[in-house]
């Protein structure tokens, strides 16, 4: 009787994971959208970083500054701060800015907060422990000339499983020895999500 319970037992749990599913994965191009909830996503992110340095770049500071100074502008992104009503991760959006900035090849691009910090460390470090042939000189960065910084917000109604969210980002160039803004732009993204038997 036993052994019939326990091979009845045995058989159950099985049966009855051979039937449990898991999820199922599907792999995308990386560039394909997909908005799943209705909230900011990696789409939003790159297509506003794509928008934003095109309009700057565009911006009459650029070609007045390359004419005055002979030389391409030299560009660090500073703070995005997200004062939206949800969490987005600013440092995504900032490297997406980086990037179009980079390869645009019409700005000179330097680095900054934590990775300049961690590049000074280094260089502070082969002072003590690198031959003087191959250490890093001390003093020797590029200096910024504009600082590009912005904010992200939202606004968001809803009513009986609609929900309408307003995402707004702001950035703005200044020159970092002046404080004179040169260009100010900003990009609004609309997403009306809606669900059945719902509501937020």
């Amino acid at each position: 009787m036993k052994r019939n319970l326990l091979i009845l037992i045995t058989a159950a749990a099985l049966l009855i994971s051979g039937c449990a599913t898991g999820p199922t994965v599907t792999r995308t191009a990386s560039d394909e959208v997909i908005d799943l909830s209705g909230r900011w996503n990696d789409t939003d992110s790159r297509l506003t970083a794509e928008a934003m340095v095109s309009s700057m770049l565009s911006g009459g500071w650029l070609e007045r500054f390359s004419t005055d100074e002979g030389r391409p502008p030299v560009v660090i992104v500073g703070s995005v701060r997200n004062k939206s009503s949800e969490h987005i991760d600013a440092e995504t959006f900032i490297k997406d800015i980086e990037r179009e900035l980079i390869n645009s090849g019409r700005v000179t691009f330097v680095a900054a907060g934590a990775a300049r910090d961690e590049l000074r460390d280094e260089r502070e470090d082969q002072q003590s422990n690198a031959t003087q042939s191959t250490a890093a000189a001390l003093a020797a960065e590029t200096g910024a000339d504009y600082m590009m910084q912005g904010v992200i917000t939202s606004q968001t109604d809803a009513i009986q499983g609609k929900r309408a969210t307003l995402y707004k980002v702001d950035m703005e160039l200044i020159g970092l020895e002046n404080n004179q803004k040169v260009w100010i732009d900003t990009k609004e993204i609309k997403k009306l999500v809606e669900q059945k038997k719902n509501s937020w």
